[in-house]
């Protein structure tokens, strides 16, 4: 799933660079000494209806400043290496945007990122105007290495009508959960449709939505790896258990999940919140196909709730798992211009980029000092969906949005609060969460898959180190 953005096009590297976009307004109605200044700006969200957003919304910084951009959307499993790349022959860009939490650590190990420009953003737009838990994750030993920009989290929607029927408690622990998904297992009709895939990310997402709940930690703040830990060790005996006796058997992908939930044949699902839409039958290649669904499309929606945390008997309060993407600015950057850009970004041009996928773009700043509120209450204004828009409020109950907008202040992650988020990068990389939850869905016990991960997890640390 690509860190859950699931609507993303993989391209080639060399023609993502040549398709690099030149945008300048017909007038400089902002006057500033970076007027006629040129920055080059690498973009993740690379789709072509989001290039053409992106581009307007430059256009707009343009005039106002004088400043040109230079846009190049970049896909995001070549970023690395495009990074590289560029920093080798000293082409970096001045301003890279949607940047994931695990690429934004491995730019600052490489020591690619102009920290101070960042702190200067986020001092600009005012500390207080961003969600606590965004800066956070943004941070290491007191320094800003990104300015936050928006999150999605990884969510649990499950059928409402049958957990009624059943006298069921919505799944918020792992006792109600894993009741839940025996209780309704039944014949070809599944508790909850799980990842299982050993190639992507998604699953090793997957995994740790649920461990954080729990405590489960990646490593701890000496950088100890601590995946066969009591609490880890109750986290994937819970996975395994669900993998193996209440979801469908085989290996399960982001794709195979949605599509089992979608036709009516699990009775939950743990997905990122881009769901959303597609369950509100706003996709075209993604609609909801059970039954009910033929006469009515958001049937599906209607009768689902859903669970942004979710707590298991070592942790003291549920735990929502988040991806936030980042602005940042890089140490061979125009830090003046680039500056300028990144607080227009999140602040004239914000919600045109929110609006892009609101239902996976939930902002990190919510408003302005003047108007602490205006970007959380604009999200909820925003139309989501890609062949029918509609507001989310226009499909999910007065709750199901209520949670929503608790999102960006609940976001976590393992390993960044420790001190380790280097860890990041070759985890996402290399995928060992990912195959250790694949070997118990081909019936590993519980301990084997956390040995196994925990000894791919200190490898990849031992290389980090050299």
């Amino acid at each position: 799933m690509k860190t859950s953005r699931m609507r993303k096009i993989v391209a080639g590297a060399t023609l993502l660079v040549a398709g690099a976009t030149m945008l300048a307004g017909c007038s400089t109605s902002g006057s500033t000494s970076d007027a006629g200044k040129t920055i080059t700006v690498w973009s993740e969200e690379n789709q072509p209806d989001r290039v053409n957003t992106t581009k307007k919304i430059i256009e707009g910084f343009t005039q106002k400043t004088g400043i040109q951009v230079k846009l190049v959307p970049v896909d995001e499993n070549q970023v690395p290496q495009l990074v590289a790349s560029a920093a080798i022959s000293g082409k970096l860009p001045d301003v890279m945007g949607a940047i994931p939490l695990s690429i934004v650590r491995q730019l600052d190990t490489q020591k690619l990122l102009n920290t101070a420009s960042a702190a200067n953003v986020v001092k600009d737009l005012g500390t207080g105007t961003f969600v606590g838990s965004g800066l956070k994750l943004d941070q290491d030993h007191g320094r800003q290495l990104a300015v936050p920009d928006s999150a999605y989290a990884q969510i649990l929607v499950y059928r409402k009508d049958l957990f009624a029927k059943a006298g069921l408690k919505p799944p918020t622990t792992y006792a109600d959960l894993e009741k839940a998904a025996k209780t309704l297992t039944s014949g070809s009709d599944y508790g909850i449709t799980l990842a299982t895939d050993p190639a992507d990310v998604f699953t090793s997402q997957t995994f740790e939505s649920l461990a954080l709940g729990n405590d489960c930690q990646l490593a701890d703040s000496n950088g100890n790896i601590t995946l066969t830990s009591s609490a880890c060790t109750t986290t994937w005996g819970l996975y395994g258990s669900l993998a193996q006796h209440y979801s469908p058997q085989g290996t399960q992908t982001v794709d195979t999940t949605r599509a089992t939930y979608f036709a009516g044949q699990a009775a939950m699902v743990d997905w990122s919140t881009y769901i959303l839409d597609e369950l509100g039958g706003l996709r075209n290649d993604a609609l909801p196909t059970c039954p009910q669904c033929t006469s009515d499309p958001t049937w599906l929606a209607k009768n689902s709730g859903i669970v942004t945390a979710i707590q298991g008997p070592d942790g003291t309060k549920g735990a929502t798992y988040g991806e936030a993407t980042s602005w940042l600015v890089t140490k061979k950057a125009n830090a003046s211009a680039s500056e300028k850009f990144v607080e227009y970004m999140l602040s004239d041009g914000y919600l045109d980029w929110l609006g892009m996928a609101p239902e996976g773009k939930f902002p990190l700043r919510t408003g302005t000092s003047a108007s602490p509120n205006e970007f959380s209450d604009g999200w909820k204004n925003l139309e989501a969906g890609v062949d029918t828009k509609k507001k989310l409020s226009e499909i999910y109950d007065a709750a199901t949005i209520a949670a929503l907008l608790k999102v960006p202040s609940q976001i976590d992650r393992w390993a960044i609060p420790q001190g380790q988020g280097a860890l990041l990068g070759p985890v996402n990389t290399q995928l060992p969460i990912s195959k250790a939850v694949a070997s118990m869905g081909s019936g590993a016990s519980a301990t084997d898959a956390a040995r196994s991960a925990q000894s791919a997890v200190e490898q990849l640390q031992a290389k980090l180190k050299k």
